[in-house]
């Protein structure tokens, strides 16, 4: 970074560090930064950037930002990384890639590890003013069972996760979310498989039509938050992304100030 990027790094960093914003409060926009700290939009990207990376910020959805949450445990120091000495593939093809990679942990020797690389997905959990979720009930073949799900699918090349989460929802329901917030990007499994998965939240949804993913859709309810509960006692929930988003709502509500809370 250059003088002025490094002097704009520094002043925000310092904010941060001086608690002038609270834990869970959301950052100032981009527009407002470059016209208080007179930098390019460009610039200012790779200041939040950096500052997402060193875990002084978070993304929540495009171009937006909060202070993190407040976390009383440290990150643990000087535990090495495994040594990843190369890798080959078994199979391949546009939905699922099984590779085996030659790893090394700390202290132990060596040796092939089966890894498999599956697709980008993303998934939304759109809520009403009545304290109602967006759900589909559908049969799964692979456990053979039904159950509740959110919307959500494959990002597809060159499209983002936050407009593949808005796809997904018209797609399937023919609902179209408010503005959508990032929640999380978490791994399902994440001892052998490459899948991220991308979260987020509207509140509020505006019905622009019927369904035009048909295979996908089901049937198609407003489900009570209060039902969730009922739901994975159940064993009616059964994909992770689904189990996520409603574990996050149904915690956030309970958090005074929570802007899930309405």
């Amino acid at each position: 970074m250059g003088p002025k990027t490094t002097r704009v790094y520094e002043t925000l960093r310092q904010r941060l560090a001086s608690g002038q914003y609270s834990a869970g409060e959301r950052f100032p926009s981009e527009r407002s930064l470059t016209e208080e700290l007179g930098i390019g939009r460009t610039a200012l990207r790779q200041v939040l950037a950096r500052l997402v990376s060193e875990g002084a910020l978070e993304v929540r959805g495009r171009s937006s930002y909060r202070v993190p949450g407040v976390v009383s445990v440290s990150t643990p120091e000087g535990i090495e990384p495994w040594q990843i000495h190369g890798e080959r593939d078994l199979y391949d093809n546009q939905w699922v890639k099984l590779q085996l990679w030659d790893v090394e942990p700390p202290g132990v020797e060596r040796f092939e590890h089966h890894v498999v690389k599956l697709q980008h997905v993303a998934i939304t959990a759109v809520v009403d003013d009545q304290e109602r979720v967006l759900m589909m009930w559908r049969y799964r073949f692979v456990p053979g069972r039904f159950g509740w799900e959110l919307p959500g699918g494959i990002v597809d090349k060159g499209e983002t996760a936050t407009d593949a989460a808005l796809r997904e929802v018209v797609e399937e329901t023919g609902w179209r979310p408010s503005a959508l917030e990032h929640v999380v990007t978490y791994q399902p499994m994440v001892g052998m498989v490459d899948s991220p998965h991308e979260i987020f939240v509207s509140h509020g949804a505006e019905k622009v039509g019927e369904p035009t993913d048909l295979e996908e859709a089901g049937h198609i309810e407003w489900v009570p938050l209060s039902d969730v509960p009922g739901l994975l006692a159940r064993g009616e929930l059964l994909g992770s992304g689904t189990l996520v988003a409603l574990l996050h709502i149904l915690a956030s509500r309970k958090r005074p100030g929570s802007t899930a809370a309405h």
